[in-house]
């Protein structure tokens, strides 16, 4: 399976998962958001996979940030939407996300859920003998 990581330039967490993939050998194709903007759709899509909902999607980081900040309690999550579908900038980054899972940020231990079953297993094992 296919990882989809969305990502920008000049973030480094962005930088830091491309690598981490590189290094596991997984199979992902990178999309710049700025040079190609999600859809509403697939913002939807996003939304949809997530468990914390606006927590999840919204980069509090961002500059743009605080000036929205006020407004996006009022919104609607079709508002909110449409927001981040012309401001990328206030998505968070980097997304990874395939058929079944969905990843914001990066973390070094969230992200092994988008290894093959059999190597998390094989690295499992490792980590416990190693333990022992």
């Amino acid at each position: 399976m296919t990882v989809n990581l969305l990502t920008t330039p000049s973030c480094t967490s962005c930088r830091k998962a491309k690598q981490w993939l590189i290094d596991h050998k997984i199979e992902f194709v990178e999309r710049n958001i700025f040079a190609k903007p999600l859809s509403e759709v697939e913002l939807k899509q996003i939304f949809m996979f997530s468990e914390g909902g606006t927590d999840d999607v919204i980069s509090t980081r961002s500059f743009l940030y605080d000036q929205y900040k006020s407004k996006m309690s009022s919104m609607t999550i079709s508002q909110v939407i449409s927001l981040l579908a012309t401001h990328p900038e206030l998505i968070r980054r980097p997304i990874l996300l395939d058929d079944k899972r969905i990843e914001f940020g990066f973390n070094e231990d969230e992200i092994r859920c988008f290894m093959p079953r059999a190597t998390r297993k094989c690295e499992l094992e490792k980590m416990v003998k190693e333990a022992l």
